[in-house]
């Protein structure tokens, strides 16, 4: 599988919630690195596939996704970088996270290596530390 397409299908997984889906796309030594406050449920470094798995699981498990929308795919040799918006809703309180996102993404064999998240993470840090 091309890395556009690795990526396009790995999309396509984490919408249908579908974990075991992501996992068989990623190398067994992905790294996750999604930037941002422990106080965030799913921040943090994440390193091989038992590590990536749970953050996918995390991520899954702490917020209702209702837009997760890819505006632009970027694919030169084994680089991607997804442009897109998203809103979700903490499953906590069900406060909104509405936020651009891009992540940057290094393929190797086919499969995700090294998967970097951004993302207004001040909104999301917001609504897990306030009762407001």
């Amino acid at each position: 599988m091309r890395n556009l397409e690795v990526t396009q299908e790995i999309f396509r997984c984490f919408g249908a919630h579908d974990v075991d889906g992501i996992v068989a796309l990623l190398h067994p030594e992905c790294v996750i690195d999604f930037y941002g406050p422990e106080v965030i449920p799913y921040a943090g470094h994440y390193e091989g596939l038992t590590e990536c798995r749970g953050f996918f699981d995390t991520v899954l498990s702490s917020v209702d996704i209702h837009v997760f929308d890819a505006d632009q795919f970027i694919c030169e040799g084994e680089h991607v970088v997804v442009v897109g918006k998203l809103r979700l809703t903490t499953k906590r309180d069900g406060r909104e996270i509405k936020s651009p996102f891009v992540h940057v993404i290094h393929c190797q064999d086919g499969k995700w290596k090294h998967f970097r998240d951004f993302m207004n993470t001040a909104v999301a840090c917001l609504l897990y530390t306030s009762d407001a």
